[in-house]
């Protein structure tokens, strides 16, 4: 009698600007992991994000080559989602509208764009299907939320979704409580920052940390003084892209001291330097703002308030937080990023039938009703 083995392995990868993370699950645990970084001249060659396909397959294929399993074992793929049209929450699986979106940039150029694609190509390779979790883009705010206070503009939500609700759901496990029944503020502090509102299982308000709204953070600008800016841009000359650029790499602590590392500044304070204390302190005011606000749209109802991202390694950051917001909820740690973990959970919910798969369809619309669902 043949023996077959179990299809238990999951393919995870997740593509940074400047990096590549590939890692594989097996039985419920991560068994191998690679991180390749990719220096600015190796990408400087391609003209385009998605131009980088081959050469990033390439990575992946060598670290699949050196690990021990039979394609007969892999049961997905997952990939990092990429900016699609706005979305709820939830797993999808990859199809050509999601590929024709990605591939077309129609919502902006960023590394997540390769994720579906290169998560396809590797389940063609085995025979079975990929995915892609929580993208970016997921946009569950309620009605309210979207007003913007000028006709014709409405407020979105773009942020690090994937690691603010596997957090989410994290830290309510240990406190005995499910995401989909808790209210939670995660505050996700990073290069860029995104603090949201979450209910019920949903991200109900936040800000659009990918255009820099909000507090400022080591590279965003953070929400800015309107006439102020529009004269600026006037007087500049600026164009769209121009502005982009500003408001999402330019600004912040980059803008104040000349620096985006948290580390640095953390050293420099240490060494005496008034400035970058003055500003980072700034920074650590504002989200504390944000996070007060978010607990206003909770009805102060709040089960956990959780830090995350890189920059929560840093105590002279989330101390301060922690001892200003503790009126609020328990504020609890969690820094770095748990996004690997998150993309394999995602899956394994949809394949486990916890939840159903979502299927993405291409076209100009946008989620009314902020039903998420």
């Amino acid at each position: 009698m043949t023996m077959h083995p179990k299809r238990d392995v999951v393919i995870v990868i997740n593509h940074g600007s400047t990096s590549s993370k590939i890692a594989l699950f097996k039985a419920g645990k991560m068994v191998a992991e690679r991180t390749l970084n990719h220096s600015l001249a190796e990408l400087s060659q391609f003209d385009a994000v998605i131009a980088q396909k081959d050469f990033r397959m390439q990575a992946i294929q060598e670290f699949l080559a050196d690990q021990d399993f039979s394609a007969s074992e892999v049961l997905a793929v997952a990939g990092r989602g990429g900016l699609l049209k706005p979305i709820p929450g939830g797993t999808y699986a990859v199809n050509e509208a999601m590929l024709d979106d990605l591939t077309a940039a129609k919502r902006n150029e960023h590394a997540s764009n390769l994720g579906a694609g290169l998560a396809q190509q590797v389940a063609d390779q085995y025979g079975v299907k990929a995915y892609v979790v929580d993208p970016p883009v997921v946009d569950e705010l309620q009605p309210l939320a979207r007003i913007s206070g000028l006709k014709g503009i409405e407020r979105h939500s773009a942020a690090h979704v994937l690691n603010q609700k596997a957090m989410a759901r994290q830290v309510l496990a240990t406190m005995g409580k499910t995401y989909a029944t808790s209210r939670v503020i995660v505050a996700h502090i990073g290069g860029g920052l995104s603090i949201h509102a979450h209910e019920n299982g949903r991200m109900i308000d936040g800000n659009n940390g990918i255009d820099g709204e909000g507090p400022y953070s080591p590279e965003r600008a953070g929400s800015l003084p309107l006439v102020d800016f529009v004269a600026k841009v006037l007087a500049e000359r600026l164009t769209l892209d121009q502005v982009k650029k500003l408001l999402a790499s330019q600004s912040g602590l980059r803008s104040y001291l000349n620096d985006i590392s948290i580390k640095n500044i953390v050293a420099r304070i240490a060494e005496g330097d008034e400035t970058a204390k003055f500003y980072l302190d700034g920074m650590i005011y504002q989200i504390k703002k944000q996070i007060a606000e978010m607990a206003g749209v909770l009805n102060g109802q709040v089960d956990v308030i959780i830090l995350t991202g890189g920059a929560a390694y840093a105590t002279a950051v989330t101390a301060p937080l922690q001892h200003d917001l503790a009126w609020i909820a328990p504020v609890v740690v969690r820094p770095g990023e748990m996004e690997m973990q998150a993309l394999y959970e995602g899956v394994m919910r949809v394949l486990n039938h916890e939840e159903p798969v979502r299927v993405y369809q291409s076209d100009a619309s946008t989620i009314k009703g902020g039903t998420g669902r």
